[in-house]
């Protein structure tokens, strides 16, 4: 699933690739942490607001429990339902008693990451990895309100790291941390096949999953359809609006971001840009029917979207 065109960056127009050219450099330096910091901090209170205000209840809406499970009996009372009467209970004490029970809650949350070198593209206000990084925090501080486990997988064409699902908030910051710190190996591409693997190898249980990525990887059909039987397994499509289009600009040098390989295009083809811009839509529809067929949702999200009315309306339609 990938198209000719797609991620190639001018060295000489508004298309400026961000890629770095270090190798794994996530450690980040004693003069990089406090920026670093403040950048956690500020995508946590942006995003532990909107979780807290705008998502109270949908989330929890969304994706129920694993099942009702036996709480207590009280009294029945006008309006109560029938079918829930105890009758042992009603007949030892003459009068009639339900049975209440309540939802199984707790539920572990997966974010399966993109962060090969197309994820740092982006030509609006956030690039990929930036919207996937703020995305991920509001379902994140959504999760641990309702007392759900978060965990992480960052992939390129191979698993970058791996951060098993725990609960609190200081666990929240941490993963905020590594998403805005780590890069991947030089010139990564994208494996999404290798990606849901490793999550059905790692998570026994049935669990919810985030696939957040631009889907520019190779075949992964069976593999979707292996993971959303066994998970609720929902994708996430990030792209930029330069994505879906190529402006006219004359003749530039490009470089794909995730080969490096560098080449001159005549952007003021009319033809050209129209070859670019049906193997955006091209992509598009493969990877809408690759999600179709194996039952999962799929949002698309562009940078310059107001990503919270696409999540409410995700979240309400379930």
């Amino acid at each position: 699933m990938k198209w000719p065109f797609f991620n190639k960056t001018p060295s000489n127009s508004e298309l400026v690739s961000k890629t770095s050219s270090n190798d794994h450099s996530d450690l980040v330096t004693d003069e990089q942490l406090p920026a670093l910091l403040r950048k956690v901090r500020q995508i946590e209170i942006k995003t532990k607001g909107l979780s807290n205000h705008i998502f109270s209840g949908e989330y929890h809406s969304a994706f129920k429990g694993r099942g009702m499970s036996f709480s207590e009996v009280r009294e029945y009372s006008y309006g109560d339902d029938v079918r829930s009467i105890d009758w042992n209970v009603t007949a030892r004490f003459r009068s009639p008693f339900i049975k209440v029970f309540e939802e199984e809650r707790e539920l572990t949350l997966m974010l399966i990451v993109d962060i090969s070198a197309s994820s740092l593209f982006g030509t609006k206000k956030l690039n990929k990895r930036e919207l996937i990084t703020e995305i991920c925090a509001v379902l994140a501080f959504s999760a641990i309100s309702n007392n759900d486990k978060v965990g992480v997988i960052l992939f390129s064409d191979r698993i970058e790291k791996y951060i098993p699902p725990k609960k609190g908030k200081s666990h929240i910051l941490f993963i905020i941390r590594e998403l805005l710190s780590i890069q991947a190996h030089k010139k990564s591409s994208t494996n999404i096949e290798e990606a849901l693997k490793f999550m059905n190898a790692v998570m026994k249980k049935r669990c919810i999953s985030f696939l957040l990525s631009d889907f520019i990887s190779p075949d992964f059909d069976q593999a979707l359809k292996l993971t959303a039987k066994k998970h609720d397994l929902i994708g996430i499509q990030v792209y930029d609006e330069r994505d879906t289009q190529f402006p006219d600009i004359g003749l530039v040098q490009v470089q794909d971001a995730e080969s490096g390989i560098m080449q001159w295009i005549d952007s003021s083809s009319a033809q050209f840009r129209q070859a670019y811009a049906q193997s955006f839509l091209k992509h598009e529809t493969q990877t809408t029917n690759a999600f179709r067929k194996s039952g999962s949702s799929l949002l698309s999200i562009r940078t310059d979207d107001d990503y919270i009315k696409k999540l409410q309306v995700f979240f309400k339609g379930r």
